[in-house]
């Protein structure tokens, strides 16, 4: 199994990078974790068959994690997609999707889909199948609006992938990647302590306790960028492959 960093940018782009979006693939799995607002122009350069996708996950509703999600469902339409997608993220999912999907295309949430379209809300600490992926959500912290926020415990052919979403550091994020293959972990800054974000001195202090096999750092800060050389831990670049 695989998944590909579409973009691991933050809200503002640091660097160049392009919003949040990570796609998982393997024998019989394909799905998305966060659609941040440039997905589709990336997951096309990258040339990620899109109807192929059948589970978009959502950790929150920033536009730098959800604000994709109209364009990816206009283009499944215009592309004639035909296989179901199911999206899953927080509570209130399906009124968000239908309240941007009308700031951005208005009347395009009535809109009749070519393809089966579900949309499922998701509880912490509750598991749920989809296919031959299951999902655990953990409630994470990461301010007032834009939420409820959650990151996720994906298992999937084996291979357990455990995604920290943006949080500050809360004790959620131990079980969540205890023992993981793959940790993908949110280091906005390097020390600074800022609310509603994890830096990585403070995610360092727990790294032992969480006994991830593998860790990946993503939407990273200029002040986090300018440091990647310095590090001794893996970081995402827009179109990086990881296997796992």
């Amino acid at each position: 199994m695989q998944l590909r960093f579409v973009g691991c940018g933050d809200a503002f782009g640091s660097g160049g990078r392009l919003n949040t979006c990570f796609h998982v693939s393997g024998r019989g799995t394909n799905f998305l974790i966060d659609c941040g607002a440039s997905a589709l122009p990336a997951l096309k350069r990258l040339e990620i068959d899109r109807n192929e996708i059948d589970l978009i996950l959502i950790t929150h509703f920033h536009g730098d994690h959800f604000a994709g999600l109209p364009f990816v469902l206009l283009d499944a339409q215009f592309s004639r997609r035909t296989k179901p997608l199911t999206i899953a993220g927080p509570q209130g999912i399906e009124r968000r999707l239908r309240e941007v999907m009308e700031a951005l295309f208005e009347h395009s949430s009535k809109t009749r889909q070519r393809f089966e379209l579900n949309v499922v809300e998701l509880a912490p600490a509750q598991s749920q199948s989809f296919g031959a992926v299951t999902v655990t959500p953990y409630p994470v912290v990461h301010g007032e609006s834009g939420g409820p926020f959650l990151a996720y415990r994906v298992e999937a052919e084996g291979r357990t992938l455990a995604y920290s979403a943006d949080t500050e550091w809360t004790e959620a994020l131990i079980p969540l990647a205890h023992g993981a293959d793959l940790f993908i972990a949110e280091a906005y800054m390097y020390e600074k302590v800022v609310k509603n974000h994890l830096s990585l001195k403070t995610l360092e202090q727990h790294l032992p306790d969480i006994g991830a096999r593998r860790l990946v750092l993503t939407h990273m800060s200029d002040d986090m960028l300018s440091r990647l050389d310095t590090l001794p831990y893996m970081a995402a670049e827009d179109g990086m492959v990881v296997v796992f």
